[in-house]
């Protein structure tokens, strides 16, 4: 059962990160990331809604009607959004402005609104907050990086502290190119990364299987070798 909970926490962060491996949102994505703030300010607002919505609708589930549940996913999701929009333009105001008219349009983001067709419709409400939870940090994450990356390589600052001087500031990293440039590296990292997890899990279980059917398994701690 922990392992169940794990899995669809953890499989946002890399397996199936929303913006790395699912390829959604990918206009937020490039239209916020010309600061680290801006990443982490959308990340967390999308992860609220993410979860909250999620919540609501695993809870619900049973009471929608097939035939209206996007439309009804959807009013879930906006009254979340909207929350969200007004607590930001309470307290946040350089986030709101930053974010610009990407914070409301959170409502039809595609990540929020395909977790809740995939999941959140069908599963128990621990694993739809969890599946939020971890969509939501992967998002966050890779919103992150990011916006990092390109106001470190495009304004010489990261979270808008000055990095020193080591390197001279490439405007073209705040422009939409530049954009386009570390997205797509960050793309391919996360693909290889994601490879290497699927070949060691694949090991482990191979291992774990020929141990299971050995005689002398009680006594052997190693494990199976790949000689390719």
């Amino acid at each position: 059962m922990a392992n169940k909970y794990w899995e669809s926490f953890s499989k946002g962060i890399i397996k199936e990160n929303p913006v790395l491996r699912l390829v959604l949102g990918t206009c937020p994505t490039l239209a916020v990331t010309t600061a680290a703030f801006n990443g982490l300010g959308m990340g967390v607002a999308a992860t609220f809604v993410l979860v909250c919505s999620n919540i609501v609708i695993s809870l619900l589930r049973k009471c929608i009607p097939d035939k209206v549940r996007l439309p009804a996913y959807i009013v879930v999701i906006a009254g979340f959004t909207t929350i969200v929009q007004m607590l930001v333009k309470a307290f946040l105001p350089a986030i709101d402005s930053a974010l610009g008219i990407y914070l409301p349009l959170i409502v039809v983001n595609c990540i929020i609104l395909g977790r809740a067709e995939a999941l959140a419709g069908k599963n128990t409400v621990g694993l739809s907050a969890l599946d939020g939870l971890g969509m939501g940090v992967g998002f966050t994450a890779a919103l992150i990086v990011m916006g990092s990356i390109r106001e470190f390589l495009g304004n010489g600052t990261v979270f808008g502290w000055p990095e020193g001087g080591l390197i001279p500031p490439i405007a073209i990293f705040v422009l939409p190119a530049g954009g386009f440039f570390v997205f797509g590296m960050l793309i391919w990292i996360a693909n290889r990364l994601s490879t290497k997890l699927e070949q060691n899990s694949a090991r482990k279980e191979l291992s774990s299987e020929v141990c299971a059917a050995c005689p002398m398994a009680g006594s052997c701690h190693g494990e199976v070798t790949d000689h390719d």
